[in-house]
């Protein structure tokens, strides 16, 4: 239930430098009522965390970019300021994105730890696997639903103190990009939990992490024998979690 008295910070992910896109998002949110504001993204990897080279070279078949680590960095350093300063919710948000503001507002007045939701992405890049989970959530015909698979994108998302303490934990070693590790559920825990239809979507721009990380082929780690049967391991994990879902009443 939305309650007046419960305040979510809003918190808009974008690098200092970002004058064209910081000046887009103003105008976009000029009629909110909405307090938000701009958190500064990260260029190098923050304080906290471990780049394991290897295990991103075996997952990926290539190292990540400095786009995908400041991008990392920085979703990282919003938890760890959550976990630092006690704050119960956060909505974060990118520059790159357009937002429904009136249900946003609704959003922030709802306590997700009591509705028992510690992370509810707002978006995502891909379909994948989905079950309802809870029907007319705020509004009529607003559905949340559990995703299993890669969703990624992390453009839009709430999240509670509770998931910041999960993320983490589960996140401190950098074994691929951020939204391939908080797609993780069946690994860490948390319920990759979704609203649809999503009140936020992504403006058509370049992406500020760059697509060069498309444009190479894979490693010869990627390919070995071991990390082959380490991804056939990982499909039986998701495909278990799955099962399970599917099978709850």
């Amino acid at each position: 239930m939305a309650d007046p008295k419960f305040t979510t910070p809003v918190l808009v992910v974008s690098m200092e430098n970002a004058t064209a896109r910081r000046a887009a998002f103003t105008e976009r949110a000029r009629a909110t009522g909405l307090p938000w504001r701009f958190f500064d993204g990260k260029r190098t990897l923050a304080d906290g965390l471990v780049l394991a080279a290897d295990a991103v070279e075996r997952n990926k078949g290539r190292q990540l970019t400095q786009g995908e680590i400041g991008c990392y960095s920085s979703h990282f350093s919003i938890w760890q300021d959550m976990i630092a300063n006690g704050t119960r919710q956060s909505i974060v948000l990118e520059d790159d994105t357009i937002v429904d503001w009136a249900f946003l507002a609704r959003l922030a007045e709802t306590n997700l730890t009591a509705e028992g939701i510690p992370y509810l992405r707002l978006y995502a890049k891909t379909p994948t696997w989905q079950k309802k989970i809870r029907k007319d959530f705020l509004q009529h015909s607003r559905t949340v639903v559990e995703l299993v698979g890669n969703a990624y994108g992390t453009q839009a998302y709430v999240i509670t103190l509770e998931g910041a303490r999960a993320f983490s934990q589960a996140c401190r070693v950098v074994r691929r990009p951020i939204d391939d590790e908080m797609d993780r559920s069946w690994d860490h825990g948390v319920r990759n939990l979704m609203l649809f239809p999503a009140p936020v979507i992504e403006e058509f721009v370049e992406s500020g992490i760059g697509s060069t990380r498309f444009a190479t082929g894979r490693s010869v780690a990627h390919g070995t024998r071991r990390q082959k049967l380490a991804r056939w391991v990982e499909r039986q994990r998701i495909r278990m979690k799955k099962l399970g879902l599917a099978l709850e009443r």
